[in-house]
């Protein structure tokens, strides 16, 4: 599954914040490569706990 989502990285201090804004999910990283990554993974175990939880259909409306 492909979900679109603006990415908006930030730095903090000395740390990347990467924040996917539709679906309101963050991660960071002391780079902005890392924090990107971090966010993927992030982003892949929200959905997967959403699809858990029987919400990711209402998640992903909400999301567009």
């Amino acid at each position: 599954m492909e979900i679109e989502s603006t990415i908006r990285v930030f730095k903090e201090g000395r740390t990347f914040v990467a924040h996917a804004m539709e679906l309101n999910v963050a991660s960071c990283g002391t780079t902005k490569e890392r924090a990107l990554k971090n966010l993927k993974e992030a982003v892949r175990l929200f959905l997967e706990e959403a699809e858990k939880m029987g919400t990711l259909p209402q998640i992903l409306e909400e999301a567009r």
